[in-house]
């Protein structure tokens, strides 16, 4: 698959085109020498007596040497999301046995899985190395911020695995305004770093109709227009917004705007046009778009985390679909197609027009282009290894979520990568205040 994103935001111009190599060099010369390495948080190493009695005695983390222990400087100028898979014997950075965050459904050893070389492979992309995840980096460039992880499970399961990644340097505390576990929120208190999820499938508000439906699967009813308030609400005190959201629409739902009834997606009722779940997917985001763009006060960076296909084989996930592979494709083995492309190509293009109103507002709007890489990993999810053999449960194989540890640990490093790549932009809007 060829998807070129930045050609997408900003037509045929390449990212290296954008920036001239003379104010790449400004920026970086900044960077390494006039910003003290105690002032900033790519340099600074921090490693207080809180932090070390919090993390685990025997690190997962033991077969990194110290020089990648310590935060790296290099800053990766490249398209990060264009690539392949290679191998990586160093890896897993922790166990399963080992953090306490991973998901029962995702924890595909525990129960059975009978290989682990799903678990040893590092995201390459073309042009650049890709640096594997430095907790003790990463939460010196988060001090003092706060995380959301906006939409559906896939995001809760991103968190997990960062949790995971990042017990190295400190576990964190349950911090949660609630209960539900649908809503949760963790605070590392040597750093003062909060990360939080907020599961809204849909994005916009919605309910369950029919727990049945034509699929037996639920038929939902989805306000188009209004965002849900449970995530709304609450985006104006966070400074990292990782948006995301798919799989929810392919079941059956039925859509709203202004409150009336305009068409649905296979719920097979009288009188209702079928729009298909594309018109709602789009509609959704666009409502989601535009909500944290109005929202007063908001001043933080919003990450669009782009879809991550599912790899169902031999049937649908509710008709026997499974996934067995073992190895990644190779990017020429495998092409987006069909819904997944649809998918990923709504995604961007609302993100392309709620980027230039959110420039008009001096809003930071960024993609975070999961798709290609996951696309490529059929071998990464939990299929049957979810629960026990004999355990009396109604799951069906898993090909959406991904096992703990695996691919979806990819998502840190190149999370961390752009936010270093925040610094270097940061530094060259300095230089340059009036360009876009």
């Amino acid at each position: 698959m060829k998807f070129q994103f930045m050609e997408l935001l900003f037509g045929k111009n390449s990212p290296k085109q954008m920036i001239p190599k003379v104010t790449l060099l400004a920026v970086l010369a900044i960077l390494l020498f006039t910003i003290s390495p105690l002032s900033n948080p790519l340099f600074r190493y921090h490693h207080s007596s809180s932090s070390s009695s919090s993390s685990p005695s025997s690190s997962a983390f033991d077969d990194l040497n110290e020089s990648t222990s310590l935060p790296s400087t290099s800053i990766t100028m490249c398209d990060l999301f264009t690539g392949e898979w290679v191998p990586n014997p160093k890896a897993p950075y922790y166990k399963n046995t080992t953090c306490w965050a991973i998901h029962e459904h995702q924890n595909c050893m525990k129960y059975g899985r009978p290989d682990s070389e799903f678990q040893k492979w590092r995201w390459k992309p073309n042009g650049c190395d890709l640096p594997i995840f430095n907790p003790f980096q990463f939460l010196e460039i988060v001090r003092g911020k706060t995380m959301a992880f906006v939409g559906d499970s896939i995001g809760r399961n991103q968190m997990q695995s960062m949790i995971c990644l990042l017990s190295r340097a400190e576990w964190p505390i349950d911090v949660s305004l609630t209960q539900d576990d649908y809503f949760k929120r963790w605070r590392y208190p040597s750093y003062n770093f909060t990360m939080a999820t907020f599961w809204t499938p849909h994005l916009v508000r919605s309910k369950e109709a029919d727990a049945g439906g034509p699929t037996n699967s639920g038929i939902y009813n989805l306000y188009l227009d209004e965002p849900d308030e449970r995530w709304a609400a609450e985006i104006a005190s966070f400074d990292y917004i990782i948006l995301n959201g798919g799989h929810w629409f392919m079941r059956s739902m039925v859509f709203y705007e202004k409150q009336t009834v305009v068409g649905c997606h296979y719920c097979l009722l009288p009188n209702v046009p079928d729009l298909t779940m594309y018109y709602g997917y789009r509609k959704a985001f666009r409502t989601a778009f535009r909500t944290i763009i109005n929202t007063e006060n908001f001043k933080g960076i919003t990450f669009l985390r782009t879809f991550a296909p599912s790899h169902f084989e031999n049937g649908l996930w509710n008709e026997g679909g499974n996934c067995v592979r073992t190895k990644p494709f190779k990017s020429n083995e495998v092409q987006l197609e069909g819904m997944n492309s649809e998918f990923y190509m709504i995604q961007m293009e609302e993100f392309k027009s709620a980027m230039k109103e959110a420039r008009k507002k001096g809003l930071k709007f960024r993609v975070f282009d999961t798709t290609q890489a996951m696309l490529m990993r059929p071998d990464g999810h939990p299929s049957r290894y979810g629960h026990r053999a004999n355990e009396n449960v109604t799951l069906y194989n898993d090909c959406v979520h991904w096992c703990l540890p695996g691919p979806i640990d990819t998502w840190s490093d190149i999370l961390l990568e752009m936010l270093k790549m925040e610094g270097v932009r940061s530094a060259r809007e300095r230089l340059h205040p009036n360009t876009n």
